[in-house]
Formats: structure tokens, C-alpha cells, sequence
């Protein structure tokens, strides 16, 4: 199986958490010939690991789930930061790459990719310049981003005509709702931004963006609800925009963030009635990595789901993993694992998943027993509530489960890819 790596990353050093006392940097390339293993102790815990098979599981399953929908996906590289899975995301026919702050565009651009979403306002002197020189400079640079205020559409209009750009910046009107992060609160306050766009030499409009992610009811049912609701009125502002001329092309991208409901906003936005149909661009990110809890749940709400949606076959799998060993057993229900929140998403709690004594003692990882519950989490210690006839004892090595995987890969530089039994095939380099 080819090796997940990137041009982009460079060597691994004894700098890097979660790699051996190397003497000296090896290129990250050569990373497979070393013959580590993780059960072996051969990487310095704490170490974060992701399960190839299981990564290329979820790969796979979000490409079938897109085609079946008749969406694409521009998957949100502040997931992971890693060119490595960039690539595999785009060789699994991503439609591009998403990023949402200055520096990830930069890493992007540097990593050679010329298909961006910029899910985000383009704010500022150094953001707005840059784009628009890239812009300038590379005829094949393709990114669009998000206005949804007059007076950033003047300052980016400002930027463009001082540069002298010869051809027009691609935008999405954004639309958001009372309590929401960005985006204009009103229909009528979006049509006042599309149309001053649609009078603008500098800046087409392309479509229409929103971020469904942070609607949240009493029940998953009422959520969906809301949901659909903010996505019809994503539908229908397009299709004022288009009966009123402030489209600069007939090809028009709606996109939402999908990240928890991508089957609703399939559904919705791809019914869009307009003169062609649309190109609905989906931004989940997690889905690469998965995990073993926030989004475990939602894809168990969206299985709950009757949307007229086919799911794939098969399920998403947490494949990004954190071990540690035990460190100490300071009394006979308690344990303390030597991870803690420099290490993994703390959002929620981490949850312990399956353990291994080392020295040729066990075969194999076992499940870790009922009863082991982390507690609370020190900047790099785990309180772990146990049993007092737990197997686990100072040494273990304990494979945990997290949350949230933006707020884990961004604690970590170097992560090892490792097959299912924990050879290290090939390593990636993060960069936030």
C-alpha cells in the first residue's frame, strides 16, 4: 500500500513529540524502513497515531457518500493541517481545499494546491494583499471567499484596483442567523451585498455560503428542523439572486458546512430550483479521521435520519489514536496516565479504549474493561477512575479515544501513520 506522505514534509528529529531518541534527523520518507513499532515501545509516548485502514476507510466512504448525492466535497484542511491528507482527500476526488485564516491559505498555496475555498471573511491588510497578489500572479490560482459587509467588499475593491488585478475575485455571499458567527442575519441585508457585488469591477459573485453547525435544539429531531429551515432560506436567497441578475456565471456553488448534517445539506441545497444545478460543496473535515465521540454521535443521529439519503455501506472509523502508558497507581481505583491536555482534545473528555502490556506479555491490544472513566485531565497527566480488580498497572500502554479531531491534530507536529498492528508505515507533518 502506498505510503500517506507529502513533498511538503521534510525530516523527523528527536524535536518531534511522539518520535524515538533519534540521533539524528531522518527525511520522513525513510520513516517506514526504521521497522517501529508502537507495542514495541519503539516511539516516545505520548505519541498520536492514525490507523491507515481505518483512514482510508473514511476516505473512501465519503467519496461514495458525495457521488451518491450528487454534491462534491472541499474538505476543511484546519482539520488536520497536513499536506499528506490533503492529498489522499483530493486523490479521492475532493473538488478542493478549504481553509479559513491566512496562514492556513498560505500553507495551501505553499503545499501547491491552486483549488481553495476560503471559508471565511477575507479581513485585513496582509489577507486581503496576499490574496489578491496570488490572484494577480497565477493565472490558475481558483479560491473563492466569503463577503458579508460593505465595507469589506470596499476594502477588497480598494486592494484590487490599487494592484491594478486583471481579473475579477470569486465570492459567496454569506448568509448566517440570529446567534450564528458570521454572515448577514436577513435576506434583505444579503441582496443589499449581492448586489453591490454584482455592480462590482473587481468581484463576481458566485454563489451562496452558510454555517448550519452551530444550530442546536433540545433533541436531534428539532435540530434537524432548524437546520433544514436555515438551508431553505439558503435555497431560496439563491434563487432571488439569480431571478435578479447578480450572478456572474450560470454555474453557482452553494455550500454549507456539512461537518454534522452533510445528508440534510446534500438534500437541501442540491433541490435548489435554479436555471442549472447547482454545485453543492460540502466542508467537513473530520470525517477523514473521524472519532470516538462528537462526531460518532452525529453520524448515529444522521443513520436516525430519514433525509432520502443512500449512506454508504459500512461505517466511519475512528482512526486517529493517542496512547501513554499508566504512569502511576496511586491508589487502588484511581490511575494516572501520562497524557493530558498538551496532548488531546479536551472539549470532551478522552475515553480509554484498549490497553497493552508490553514485553511479550500479550499477543495483542485488549479492550480496556468497564469501569474506566478519565475524570479530568492536567496539562500532562490523565485522572482515570478504575476498578479495584483493574488489569491495568504502571507500564500499560493505554490507547485513547478522542473528541473533536481539530483541537488533537493541532497539539501534535509529527503524527505516525501505523498499520492494524501498529507497524509504523509512514509518518505526516502537520502545520499550524
Amino acid at each position: 500500500m502506498m505510503a500517506i506522505a507529502s513533498s511538503t514534509d521534510t525530516a523527523l528529529s528527536a524535536l518531534d513529540k511522539g518520535a524515538p531518541s533519534l540521533v539524528r534527523p531522518i527525511p520522513i520518507a525513510d520513516v517506514a524502513a526504521q521497522g517501529w513499532n508502537l507495542l514495541a515501545e519503539d516511539l516516545a509516548l505520548p505519541a498520536a497515531v492514525i490507523v491507515e485502514s481505518a483512514l482510508r476507510n473514511n476516505s473512501r466512504w465519503m467519496k461514495s457518500f458525495v457521488e451518491s448525492t450528487d454534491a462534491q466535497i472541499a474538505p476543511h484542511g484546519k482539520t488536520t493541517m497536513a499536506p499528506a491528507l490533503f492529498d489522499l482527500q483530493l486523490a479521492d476526488g475532493a473538488w478542493g481545499i478549504t481553509v479559513s485564516t491566512l496562514h492556513q491559505l498560505r500553507v495551501a498555496r505553499l503545499a501547491g494546491y491552486s483549488r481553495i475555498f476560503f471559508a471565511n471573511q477575507l479581513i485585513g491588510k496582509a489577507a486581503i494583499s496576499y490574496l489578491v497578489s496570488e490572484t494577480g500572479q497565477d493565472p490558475s490560482f481558483d479560491v473563492i471567499f466569503l463577503i458579508d459587509s460593505l465595507d469589506n467588499l470596499r476594502a477588497i475593491e480598494k486592494a484590487a484596483a490599487d494592484a491594478g488585478l486583471s481579473r475579477p475575485l470569486t465570492v459567496l455571499a454569506e448568509l448566517g442567523y440570529e446567534g450564528g458567527r458570521t454572515g448577514c442575519r436577513t435576506k434583505e441585508e444579503a441582496l443589499v451585498i449581492a448586489e453591490a457585488i454584482q455592480q462590482s469591477e473587481f468581484i463576481d459573485l458566485v454563489g451562496i455560503e452558510g454555517f448550519e453547525g452551530l444550530l442546536k435544539a433540545a433533541t436531534n429531531e428539532q435540530t434537524a428542523i432548524l437546520v433544514s429551515d436555515f438551508l431553505d432560506r439558503m435555497v431560496d436567497l439563491a434563487q432571488e439572486c439569480e431571478r435578479l441578475g447578480f450572478f456572474a456565471s450560470e454555474e453557482i456553488i452553494l455550500s454549507a458546512g456539512g461537518s454534522s448534517f452533510y445528508d440534510i445539506v446534500a438534500r437541501k441545497l442540491r433541490g435548489a430550483k435554479l436555471s442549472c444545478p447547482p454545485t453543492v460543496l460540502l466542508r467537513s473535515g473530520c470525517y477523514i479521521t473521524h472519532d470516538s465521540m462528537m462526531y460518532a454521535r452525529a453520524v448515529a443521529a444522521l443513520r436516525e435520519r430519514d433525509f432520502n439519503v443512500t449512506l454508504p455501506q459500512g461505517d466511519l472509523r475512528p482512526a486517529l489514536e493517542v496512547w501513554a502508558y499508566v504512569q502511576s497507581r496511586p491508589e487502588g481505583e484511581k490511575l494516572i496516565a501520562a497524557l493530558g491536555k498538551r496532548d488531546v482534545s479536551h472539549d470532551e473528555l478522552p475515553v480509554a479504549i484498549k490497553w497493552f502490556r508490553p514485553g511479550g506479555q500479550m499477543d495483542a491490544p485488549l479492550p480496556v474493561p468497564e469501569g474506566h472513566t478519565v475524570s479530568k485531565l492536567n496539562d500532562q497527566h490523565a485522572h482515570i477512575s478504575a476498578p479495584a480488580d483493574s488489569p491495568l498497572r504502571v507500564g500499560d500502554l493505554v490507547c485513547f479515544g478522542i473528541s473533536h479531531p481539530c483541537l488533537t491534530f493541532d497539539k501534535w507536529r509529527v503524527l505516525h501513520v501505523v498499520d492494524d498492528d501498529y507497524n509504523v508505515v509512514s509518518a505526516i507533518r502537520t502545520y499550524f
